[in-house]
């Protein structure tokens, strides 16, 4: 514990000799600081959740990873929020940085088609002009009204 003249602080467990390591992953060595200093930030947001759950979780930082192409239950995870709370609160931030890197990725995308780049110019033919390896229409498979006149 920490003492202060005014306030008794708990500092958060640490370990104190490196955790086990298991699975197939490249082992790493865990060295603790000498000397740890800490201290206390106050962050600004929107408070989500209830009673003990509750959090203190910034738009912008919603955006950002948003925009980075994560996923609503990576952004949970990341918050240590529950997915349909993060949802509630943040959906049109959500919303517009994936709006974002899909703008992005499509510009990329043209770009590369423009330069000459022949598999992107197939894959864009196909995916936003329709275009088929197959190109059999269907109104043109049917055979041709017989007359005897």
């Amino acid at each position: 514990m920490i003492e202060n003249s005014n306030t008794q602080q708990e500092l958060p467990d640490l370990p104190s000799e490196a955790p086990e390591q298991s699975g197939d992953f490249p082992r790493w060595e865990f060295t603790p600081r000498k000397d740890p200093k800490w201290g206390e930030v106050t962050k600004t947001g929107l408070v989500v959740g209830r009673g003990a759950n509750k959090k203190v979780v910034h738009p912008d930082d919603v955006y950002k990873l948003a925009r980075l192409g994560c996923n609503v239950e990576e952004m949970s995870d990341f918050f240590q929020i529950n997915r349909e709370t993060l949802k509630y609160n943040f959906q049109d931030y959500i919303n517009k940085g994936k709006a974002e890197i899909r703008t992005k990725l499509r510009d990329a995308q043209i770009k590369l088609a423009l330069q000459g780049n022949a598999a992107m110019l197939i894959w864009l033919g196909k995916n936003m002009l329709g275009q088929s390896d197959n190109p059999l229409n269907r109104d043109d498979n049917q055979p041709l009204p017989w007359r005897d006149d």
